[in-house]
């Protein structure tokens, strides 16, 4: 695989769109330039765009976003655009779909763009929305928040197969927010907390679904990211020693949670540590040990436990040891806050993953770089683990 990363951008996380008087077209025209600048080339360079988004019919009316990226900077006017939806996972998939038209030759230099507006509505009509992403009236139908509890029930299923401990889950909530707070685009770099707030204590710490409580889980996010990715001719016009997306993996299992679950076995979900070892093999990586940096998908804690599992950073069962003893920080995870802390604009976070894992191995990443990083993975899950991507990004 020999697709480049110019550069990108995203928007402040913390910032509320709604109550500026903005939308979905004020984050693409904001956004989209400033992705152009830091890559160095111009709209007119671009030759197909691509739109990450979950649901911004449900919560603003609008489809046909290509059409809409035009209206916000018109010099893209004629472009070809598609826009793609996986849950979680829709910025990864357009990235995947850029890259595919880059290998096939069919244009240089692409565009992508991922996208969600999500804070124009109330906590619990947003929880509605997001829950298009699990099975529509066969799971989660009783639950006041549908993901909390369908993450609950992974959590429920992790204990029965290994035993689970509460305190680690509150210790990586914990990390994400300590590493927020050096993120200057982090939707918590602000956020402070009082003594026990990541533990068991019910009013500061509040059960929320299940085993599940408030730190626990990510935050609704208004945001926007883009990358600007090219061809190995182009990126050589440009001088060169660009970060290169050198693998992936991207498998798609059945929507519903409870039939992805595996019944015995190594791993809770093998198609999740299928595309794990697919990106690792197509980029020659021997494994997590070859790793600087992780860009791990934690819209839950214990989404990010099993998923560091999955990775092979800590083996099955042994995710709350390996964050116990420091494993976060020695593996790289989640230098900005990942999903918890800096935030997670539903169809933008794929794409903010590749953004930061590229500038992670370039050296360019601020007050959250890793020292010496060379070699960067994201995982971006949608839906209980439904659709899996995962890339390597080399220096």
């Amino acid at each position: 695989m020999t697709v480049f990363v110019l550069g990108g951008a995203q928007t402040d996380f913390a910032r509320n769109f709604t109550k500026e008087g903005r939308g979905l077209l004020e984050l693409f025209a904001e956004v989209v330039p400033a992705a152009l600048t830091d890559a160095g080339v111009s709209a007119e360079d671009v030759e197909v765009a691509h739109v990450g988004n979950l649901a911004a019919e449900l919560f603003t009316g609008q489809a046909q976003l290509g059409g809409l990226l035009v209206a916000a900077v018109p010099e893209l006017d004629g472009v070809p655009s598609t826009r793609h939806e996986a849950a979680c996972a829709s910025g990864s998939t357009a990235v995947l779909a850029a890259c595919a038209d880059l290998e096939a030759g069919r244009y240089d230099v692409a565009l992508v763009v991922g996208v969600e507006l999500m804070r124009n509505v109330d906590g619990q009509r947003a929880a509605e929305h997001l829950g298009s992403a699990a099975w529509a009236g066969h799971e989660a139908v009783a639950a006041k928040f549908p993901w909390p509890a369908l993450f609950a029930d992974v959590a429920s299923a992790y204990d029965a197969r290994y035993g689970l401990d509460p305190g680690p889950l509150g210790r990586f909530a914990s990390h994400a927010f300590d590493r927020a707070a050096l993120n200057p685009l982090a939707q918590a770099r602000d956020w402070r907390f009082p003594a026990g707030a990541f533990g068991p204590d019910d009013e500061l710490n509040p059960v929320i679904e299940g085993s599940l409580r408030k730190q626990d889980c990510g935050r609704i996010t208004d945001g926007a990211a883009a990358v600007v990715l090219a061809s190995p001719a182009f990126a050589e016009r440009l001088g060169g020693g660009f970060p290169r997306i050198a693998g992936f993996g991207h498998r798609t299992a059945h929507i519903g949670l409870a039939p992805k679950i595996a019944p015995d076995g190594e791993y809770l979900f093998p198609h999740l540590r299928g595309a794990v070892t697919d990106a690792y093999r197509r980029a020659g990586v021997p494994g997590p040990d070859a790793l600087d940096v992780v860009e791990l998908h934690d819209c839950f804690t214990i989404t990010g436990l099993v998923a560091l599992e999955h990775l092979g950073v800590a083996p099955p069962g042994g995710g709350g040891r390996f964050i116990d003893d420091g494993g976060l920080d020695a593996a790289g995870v989640n230098p900005g806050g990942g999903l918890i802390g800096l935030g997670h604009p539903v169809g933008a976070t794929g794409v903010r993953m590749l953004r930061d894992a590229a500038r992670q191995v370039s050296g360019t990443a601020g007050e959250t770089q890793v020292g010496g990083a060379r070699t960067a993975l994201t995982l971006n899950v949608g839906g209980s683990f439904t659709t899996v991507v995962t890339m390597v990004v080399t220096a």
